[in-house]
């Protein structure tokens, strides 16, 4: 609720609205990025659910702060990991600034940063936290490998 003016009757009505299921909820979110070309997606608090919670893609996604010293580690790596797999049809490379985006699902707990999930393209309710492992292009590319859903084989493999 963010009234401009605040009494009983503005109370009131938002109360109703609120009953009836006529209230959208307000999403912290920086703006949509115009140019969203790069090997990694930006994820703002607006298109949260349209990338991250997209059926057709597996998304892996890093949630991170931009003082933090082990998300500014990680960027070329992260970086590297989106141009290894730019390629990849159904699989998207993504991150979000979570200081400044609200997460709009419960099922991606932010504790600490960098957090990372891998989202399923048929499982987007119930991701998979990264850990335990170095956040190397090695250890990254694996955990992705062992959890995407459909994957094409590259010259390297065959």
């Amino acid at each position: 609720m963010e009234p401009e003016e605040f009494d009983s009757d503005v109370l009131r009505q938002f109360v109703l609205a609120f009953k009836k299921g006529k209230l959208k909820p307000i999403v912290k979110s920086q703006p949509v990025p115009k140019n969203n070309k790069g090997p990694v997606k930006v994820v703002v608090g607006k298109t949260f659910d349209a990338i991250v919670m997209d059926p057709k893609n597996d998304v892996l996604i890093e949630f991170y702060a931009p003082w933090c010293g082990h998300c500014k580690k990680l960027e070329p790596v992260y970086t590297e990991l989106g141009k290894k797999y730019k390629n990849e049809k159904n699989l998207v490379i993504a991150k979000m600034d979570a200081t400044a985006n609200d997460v709009t699902s419960d099922h991606y707990k932010v504790e600490g940063f960098p957090t990372i999930y891998f989202a399923p393209r048929d499982k987007k309710n119930n991701p998979i936290k990264f850990e335990g492992g170095d956040r190397d292009l090695e250890h990254l590319s694996k955990f992705i490998e062992e959890h995407a859903t459909k994957l094409s084989r590259t010259k390297e493999e065959l």
